[in-house]
């Protein structure tokens, strides 16, 4: 699949490449969306009107910049450094959720979203 997908906020712009997973097709299909984004430490997360089960390789300790989706929050979560639950300063997820892909270039961008900002998630064509 490899498919591109933009996410955008009113400061800021970028573009992640998925893998050819379960939650990624859902999510796929479910966009065009919109959100509002949450922080949490430095992590994005919004919801998204997806609903999936977790994949066998599910984690809850993730690299910067890795697209996942936390399925008990139904939100896209995008963490580019660490979380309050971090130890040695790896970014945490509150849970373990599906990993889908990676943000393309610096996932520190991400810093730029604040809560309450709203947020667009669409395909790139």
């Amino acid at each position: 699949m490899a498919q591109r997908i933009r996410i955008e906020w009113p400061r800021g712009v970028l573009h992640a490449v998925l893998a050819d997973t379960p939650t990624a097709t859902a999510l796929d299909a479910a966009l065009p969306a919109s959100s509002v984004a949450s922080t949490w430490g430095e992590e994005i997360y919004f919801d998204l009107p997806v609903a999936t089960s977790l994949e066998p390789d599910a984690r809850a300790v993730v690299a910067p910049g890795e697209v996942c989706f936390w399925v008990e929050g139904r939100s896209l979560a995008l963490p580019f450094g660490p979380t309050p639950i971090s130890r040695n300063g790896e970014p945490r997820l509150v849970t373990r959720c599906n990993v889908l892909g990676r943000i393309e270039g610096d996932p520190r961008a991400l810093a730029g979203i604040r809560a309450g900002d709203p947020v667009r998630v669409t395909v790139v064509e």
